[in-house]
């Protein structure tokens, strides 16, 4: 009877082992009967959850009000708070959404679950006319369709060379961390590929875009009424900085992952024309002294570029007008070594040192994290990623 005891003891013991070692590892909830499996990540680590709008207004003919503009937003808050100021995430927005901060490709945690389980609170958000925010038609501009299966192996994944020389940027044969290792890697047919594929959504686009983004996100950090960290990434960027020129006491910190760039002109893969004209965004922000038009800060174009496969920035002619709404807040300008923003990325910080808002520019690569591209929060390396800009945001962020 004791030896019986013994085992069931023994028995039960092992399975709260094993039930506490898996707490954390993603999970599989299989369906037996489709012979499939669904991914799933412990929640252990959130404390309370949220889910709400903000921003919006109605529009049409009387007797036929649509509401327009709201913003979907998500807040995830640490069942262990180690830090003071949350994270508000504003990534992606030129078919990307918050679900890329959720899970990576290959079925990992996403940022989300990294920065949550190091004890912060964190916003993500759908645009308006994106994922769960209504898109009006006639009222919102156009819609861009999802990238195409070739563009996305080109741009995302190493999987194809550029299309053409003006498509090309120099760094792209450095490419390493698609999270995939099966034959066709990076290419569609890839099991890795195929599901982040799927996650692609059309974008909105049209001259107004940027700045209702940026109202939605004004009302969001009203509605925190705390000081935050924005975490800006990519297309949606542009928004995330006009946020901060509005509501400066409110933003204490600005990690920027590749945002939107360079200055001034376009000039990805190949692009030209007018791009952010007021320097950061193409909608106006608070210079010193005044600015009120765009040509007032009188920007020129280097002579020479900063080194070997980067591209002349643009910047002011001295003396330069401040971004005196930025000024205090210290900002991280993150690159990737493979990344097609590579050849311009630095001009995004170049414009904000002389702006006078203490900038540290970072190449991946002299972190030992090599072989990045644009879309690093998917890539074999997020976590470790993750962890840098944690550790900047620590030691810089006050």
């Amino acid at each position: 009877m004791k030896l019986r005891l013994s085992r069931v003891a023994l028995l039960l013991l092992g399975t709260v082992l094993a039930g506490g070692w898996l707490a954390n590892r993603p999970r599989s909830f299989a369906d037996t009967s489709r012979r499939s499996s669904i991914t799933t990540f412990s929640t252990a680590d959130i404390g309370r959850q949220g889910h709400f709008y903000v921003g919006g207004h109605y529009v049409g003919e009387p007797g036929k009000e649509t509401m327009d503009g709201a913003m979907y937003v998500e807040v995830w808050v640490s069942k262990n708070i180690r830090h003071q100021f949350p994270i508000v995430f504003i990534s992606g927005g030129g078919g990307q959404g918050a679900y890329s901060l959720l899970q990576t490709p290959d079925g990992r945690p996403g940022w989300a679950y990294d920065f949550v389980g190091q004890g912060y609170a964190i916003y993500m958000m759908d645009y308006p006319g994106q994922g769960r925010s209504a898109y009006v038609p006639g009222v919102d501009g156009s819609l861009t369709p999802p990238r195409s299966g070739p563009l996305m192996e080109e741009v995302w994944t190493g999987g194809r060379s550029p299309s053409s020389e003006a498509s090309s940027w120099p760094q792209a044969k450095k490419y390493s961390q698609w999270p995939s290792s099966a034959p066709n890697k990076g290419k569609m047919g890839d099991p890795v590929f195929d599901y982040f594929a799927k996650t692609e959504l059309p974008a909105v686009t049209g001259p107004n875009q940027e700045r209702r983004s940026a109202d939605a996100i004004v009302e969001l950090l009203d509605a925190i009424g705390q000081p935050v960290i924005l975490l800006l990434n990519s297309g949606a960027a542009a928004s995330g900085w006009l946020a901060a020129d509005s509501r400066p006491k409110l933003v204490k910190g600005i990690v920027a992952v590749e945002p939107v760039a360079p200055p001034i002109e376009n000039a990805e893969r190949g692009a030209t024309g007018p791009g952010r004209i007021w320097g950061l965004t193409n909608f106006p922000v608070h210079y010193e002294p005044p600015v009120t038009q765009p040509s007032e800060l009188r920007p020129v174009r280097q002579d020479k570029a900063d080194g070997p496969d980067l591209i002349p920035c643009w910047i002011q002619k001295e003396p330069a007008h401040k971004l005196v709404n930025l000024e205090p807040i210290p900002v991280l300008d993150v690159s990737a070594e493979a990344s097609y923003h590579r050849p311009y990325a630095h001009c995004v910080a170049k414009w904000l040192n002389q702006a006078g808002v203490k900038t540290d520019y970072v190449k991946l690569e002299d972190l030992g994290l090599s072989g990045n591209g644009h879309q690093m929060m998917s890539e074999k390396n997020s976590a470790e990623i993750a962890k840098y800009l944690q550790s900047w945001m620590e030691k810089n962020v006050r």
